[in-house]
């Protein structure tokens, strides 16, 4: 399944919805409305039982970087409202008992087979422990699709965003298996640099990716580190990766 197969046109003539004010919304909760309502991806997730657009984001990313493999322990951060961990339950086949995904997030989630939803705090100093007995070992994948409330100011939402993928990273290196790979969403923006350095000493490759699914308005990017280095070699190995931007 491709998400570049998507069309925002259907018979040959837009479809595009236009709300109307009710004097409740606010201007910028109107704008959200009607882009969710002509969003396709939108459209799509509801067809087809997803939890959100964002699903399709990571089907992309996977076919195009192969981080779910048969029967592998996928850890989810800030996994509300489960739409990534769905996927990953379908790509390592723990909705039919085999592989383990685990979604760790501060609220609660609606089940979904073949993903165990933790609330957690991934910071708390014990969480890497806690969470390698939950999977029964080390993880394959860890993946973030999180981000801090928008401000409307570029730099310090750059800022931000970096931050949380900093964290989410160091949570990685606790957990990953040598091998391992690590995906994280930032804004494009060029404050990411400390990010991607730490990144490739511990990875063997660090790469951007856009998907199709990213809103063409959105500074939003993906990054996909594959190859941890493991815990005895992460950090010690001065050896560049690629970054593809």
């Amino acid at each position: 399944m491709s998400a570049e197969n998507i069309s925002g046109r259907e018979g040959g003539r837009s479809l595009k919805q236009r709300v109307k004010s009710n004097g409740k919304r606010t201007v910028s909760q109107t704008r959200w409305l009607e882009r969710q309502l002509n969003d396709p991806f939108v459209a799509r997730a509801k067809r087809e039982g997803y939890r959100s657009r964002a699903a399709f984001k990571i089907i992309e990313i996977n076919e195009k970087f192969k981080l779910f493999k048969p029967y592998g322990r996928i850890v989810d951060l800030g996994a509300a409202p489960g739409g990534w961990s769905q996927v990953a339950a379908k790509s390592v086949g723990s909705d039919k008992g085999k592989g383990k995904v685990i979604g760790i997030d501060l609220l609660e989630i609606e089940p979904i087979a073949g993903v165990d939803f933790q609330v957690m705090d991934f910071l708390l100093d014990d969480a890497p422990d806690r969470l390698k007995v939950m999977l029964g070992g080390e993880a394959d994948v860890v993946m973030s699709d999180m981000a801090a409330n928008t401000t409307g100011h570029k730099k310090t939402d750059h800022l931000k965003i970096v931050a949380i993928a900093e964290l989410a990273g160091e949570f990685a290196r606790e957990v990953l298996a040598p091998g391992g790979a690590f995906l994280a969403k930032v804004l494009q923006g060029g404050s990411e640099g400390e990010l991607l350095n730490n990144l490739k000493r511990d990875f063997a490759a660090v790469r951007h990716y856009k998907p199709a699914a990213s809103r063409p308005d959105s500074a939003e990017l993906y990054v996909v580190a594959t190859g941890y280095r493991g815990t005895k070699t992460a950090s010690t190995d001065g050896r560049d990766a690629d970054d593809d931007e």
